[in-house]
This record gives C-alpha cells, structure tokens and sequence, in this order.
C-alpha cells in the first residue's frame, strides 16, 4: 500500500495491490466488536442538539466505533468528551454541497485540525468534476489532504456518487486518490440518494488497496453493512450504528 494509513482491522495480506473483500468481511462479520471498528458513528442532522451529540459520544467510548462524526461546530465538544480514549474524532468539511472556495475549505480543515479531529470527510465540487474541471477538482481535494496529513489527520473524499455517471464516478476517484485521498466515499446522505453495492464495488475496483472505501448514506442494518463490505467497502458511516451492532448481539 502507498499510504500509511492501514485499510483496517483484520490481518489481511495484499498481493499487488488487491484488496480480499471476502476475507476482509469474513474477519469483520465475527463479532461485534469488529463490526464497530469499521463503523463512524455519525450525528450530521442540523437541529442535533448538545445532549444528542454527547449522547453520540458516550455511545462511541461504550462500543468502541471507528470514530465519533459531526459537524465542525460540535467539534470542540467531542474532543473533550472522548479525549483520551484513542478513538479520533471525526469531522465534515465543505458538506453536504462541496462547493466553497478552495481557501475556504483549507481554512476549515486547519481549524478543525487544531481543534483534534483527526478524520476529514470532504465533499468533492461536484459540479466541476462534471463540468469535466479536472485540474480544480484536484485542487480542492490536494489542499484538503496536505493540510490533513500535515497534522496526523486522514482524509476522506465523498463523491456523491447519485450524482455522478460511471465515467464521472472512475475519473473522480482516480483524481481523489492521486491528490491524496486516504479514503473514498460515496454520500453525503443529503442528496438524492446513498450508498449502493454496485457503486462501492466501483469504488474499490479504482481503488484496490491503494486507500481505503466507505460506504455511507441509507446504512442502518447489519445485512446492509456486510452487503457493503461484500462489494469492497472497509468503512461505514451509520447513524444507526448501535442498533446495527445489537443485531450482532452488543448491548
């Protein structure tokens, strides 16, 4: 793999870049706790509220998710509440459309970097990639990730994949990897539609195991996560995270 960044949990082995996804799923399928370490936990509604965020916090300590995921003003408040705990905090910058300037979102990736979270979601400008703007998709992303990796953060890209066509969804991950992106993304879970098998299973087929796939945007059962890592994907962002984790018997 070219990133340091590892692609997860399980001792899998890599040959020429190929990611074993059923491996990798056999191994997260196990328990539940495995299960948990792939999933962000993630509270992104606009009225969640402090009680609902420290809620979200407390249930990421108990289950041990991969990271605790909100917008950057809860930021401050979810790095003190797992401060200490290992487990980052992660955070959406230029979300849900992608479409501010590129200082903009360097400025905000460096003020929430300063401020702990340690796991970047960004929104590529969707509407450059389709108006077939290469270069200032590469852009966006390239400032983002050298402002992440600069400071021991990772960078995931979201594609917004219900937007794009396949030849859109290929070129936009190629660019989000070459500019720096340690994972792809499919959704925001704010347009007009989220994650498919189909779209994930594009995703690592670009990506084989240079970064790592995430699956986001309609997850909320068990039988939805393992469909996502059967199609490649090695991370989750849930808001039904504990309920997918009871399923498989954590209480």
């Amino acid at each position: 793999m070219s990133k340091a960044h590892p692609i997860n949990n399980a001792e899998l082995e890599f040959d020429h870049g190929y990611f074993d996804a059923a491996a990798f799923t056999a191994a997260t399928m196990k328990t539940w706790q495995a299960v948990a370490s792939v999933i962000d936990h993630t509270l992104l509604k606009p009225d969640a509220t402090r009680t609902q965020v420290e809620k979200l916090c407390d249930e990421t300590l108990k289950y041990r998710f991969a990271c605790a995921m909100v917008n950057p003003c809860w930021v401050p408040v979810v790095v003190e509440r797992i401060n200490g705990s290992g487990i980052p905090v992660g955070v959406v910058i230029g979300f849900p459309l992608g479409a501010g300037l590129v200082s903009t979102l360097r400025q905000e990736a460096a003020a929430l970097v300063k401020l702990g979270a340690r796991e970047l979601d960004m929104v590529i400008p969707v509407g450059l990639l389709k108006s077939g703007d290469h270069t200032a998709v590469e852009r966006n992303i390239r400032a983002a990730a050298t402002v992440a990796h600069h400071n021991g953060a990772i960078l995931k890209v979201i594609l917004e994949t219900c937007l794009l066509s396949v030849e859109e969804k290929l070129r936009g991950a190629e660019i989000a990897i070459q500019a720096g992106a340690d994972f792809l993304k499919t959704s925001t879970g704010f347009s007009t539609g989220g994650a498919t098998a189909a779209d994930v299973a594009l995703l690592r087929g670009v990506a084989g195991a240079r970064c790592g796939v995430k699956a986001s945007g309609g997850i909320r059962t068990l039988a939805n996560v393992k469909e996502m890592l059967e199609a490649g994907a090695n991370r989750m962002g849930a808001s039904a995270s504990v309920a997918i984790v009871r399923e498989l018997g954590a209480e």
